[in-house]
């Protein structure tokens, strides 16, 4: 294991803090790695003290949902994190799937994933520019306002 970690300490110059590992909330992995792949299940932005829920922006303000969308990237570098050891072993962010729990008349998707792409681009630079998806939902798994799922490229 990469002792100096340097994306762990450029997370924490940040001002962000990695969250525990969540434990998957149903039959599946919170990731798979296939040859130089680690695909990363959906995450939702839940903390033990924090839960962002609710439909996007009635229920829960584009603002809070970017910070919700933040804390998913966390939660699944976190899950990076456990599998490899040292995020220092990411050289690509490959993709990011974001799915917002949104009102039938909300099309700002994107302005609520951006929060997730843009922090993940502050982390890692270059390597942390993707292909994306951003996508309204009528709902997501326990009300959560945003899910994001991500495939990243690793080393050895």
């Amino acid at each position: 294991m990469n002792m100096t970690d340097e994306i762990s300490q450029k997370i924490e110059s940040l001002g962000y803090t990695l969250p525990q590992v969540p434990a998957p909330i149903g039959s599946y992995l919170n990731c798979v790695r296939t040859g130089n792949q680690l695909h990363l299940s959906g995450g939702l932005p839940f903390v033990p003290e924090d839960k962002i829920q609710g439909v996007v922006p009635t229920v829960t303000s584009v603002e809070v949902a970017q910070m919700g969308a933040k804390l998913v990237v966390l939660n699944r570098l976190a899950v990076a994190k456990a599998e490899l050891g040292s995020l220092d072993k990411i050289t690509q962010v490959v993709s990011l799937s974001g799915f917002v729990n949104s009102a039938s008349d909300f099309y700002d998707h994107p302005l609520v994933i951006n929060a997730a792409s843009d922090m993940l681009v502050e982390i890692f630079g270059d390597p942390g520019r993707h292909a994306r998806i951003a996508v309204g939902v009528s709902a997501l798994p326990l009300n959560a306002s945003v899910e994001i799922s991500m495939i990243l490229e690793v080393e050895d």
